[in-house]
């Protein structure tokens, strides 16, 4: 009987998919990791119902109020975790009157297709701009020679094809108090570097180049400076386009090669939702 360890996991893959490796790119939601935006409603998990009453527990008692089984509640806002934005997220409704209205606001997350969220990878290593902006709390831009260089190397984007910018932020993913420079110190306290980001015009870069789907190992898809969250959000969202964020372990894949897949909790009129990502990624030959 399998054991359900990750051990397990990693190595089981299905029969069409002979030949590669399954690989999770996705954070681990916990009470003590940063995994909500900091000024947002913050991840809880509470014990419904346990297995026996227990009085014991210094920190709330637990009950056993519909039979010896193990359930918990949770609390958390739709964009927690490895999440995706669907258009609706920064985009109103078209008869709303507000700015940025379009026909893309009544695409919420429940409306978004899977094959939007599934594609070839297209790994884009800017993790050399990491810390590069000298300046707390602003985003060094990733531009549209950074994808120029990347098409030069590794062939033209096309449609269809899931861009992930690998920045190693997921690598301040981390419980505690040190989990407050993934994005804690950049948004409140504003001490902190921030992650790098895509500026307008890379994102109108790759809607030309038929890209509908971009990722990033960070917070956030968008620079966190000026009016570029609202901008790089609505220029691409106002597109059709989704963008999954908070991923993590992107240097595991190759720049081309692997499989992306996203598959989100199907909320009903979500503005996005966690899930999990995880790559298709061929063995080395």
């Amino acid at each position: 009987m399998a054991d359900g360890s990750p051990e397990n996991d990693r190595t089981a893959s299905p029969p069409w998919a002979g030949g590669y490796e399954i690989v999770d790119l996705s954070v681990l939601v916990a009470e003590d990791l940063p995994c909500y935006w900091p000024t947002h409603q913050p991840y809880q998990a509470k014990v419904w119902n346990w297995y026996e009453d227990r009085q014991d527990v210094a920190s709330a008692p637990l009950y056993s109020r519909e039979g010896p089984y193990a359930t918990r509640w949770l609390a958390l806002d739709e964009h927690t975790g490895t999440h995706f934005d669907a258009p609706s997220h920064f985009i109103p409704h078209e008869d709303s009157g507000l700015p940025n209205a379009g026909e893309w606001g009544a695409v919420s997350a429940d409306r978004v297709p899977l094959s939007r969220l599934n594609g070839p990878a297209a790994v884009v290593d800017v993790s050399a701009l990491t810390g590069s902006a000298g300046e707390a709390s602003v985003s060094p831009l990733v531009t549209v020679d950074h994808i120029t260089a990347w098409e030069e190397a590794h062939g033209e984007l096309a449609a269809g094809d899931v861009v992930l910018f690998r920045s190693g932020w997921d690598s301040r993913y981390r419980r505690g108090p040190a989990g407050r420079a993934y994005a804690h110190d950049v948004i409140v306290t504003r001490c902190g570097d921030a992650w790098p980001a895509p500026d307008v015009a890379t994102i109108e870069l790759l809607l030309d180049r038929g890209v509908r789907c971009a990722g990033i190992d960070a917070p956030s898809i968008a620079p966190v400076q000026g009016k570029l969250p609202v901008e790089v959000h609505v220029t691409g969202l106002g597109a059709g386009a989704v963008f999954v964020e908070g991923l993590a372990g992107l240097d595991a894949l190759p720049p081309r090669g692997a499989w992306f897949c996203f598959l989100p909790v199907k909320l009903e009129g979500a503005t996005g939702a966690p899930g999990r990502a995880v790559a298709w990624v061929p063995h080395a030959r």
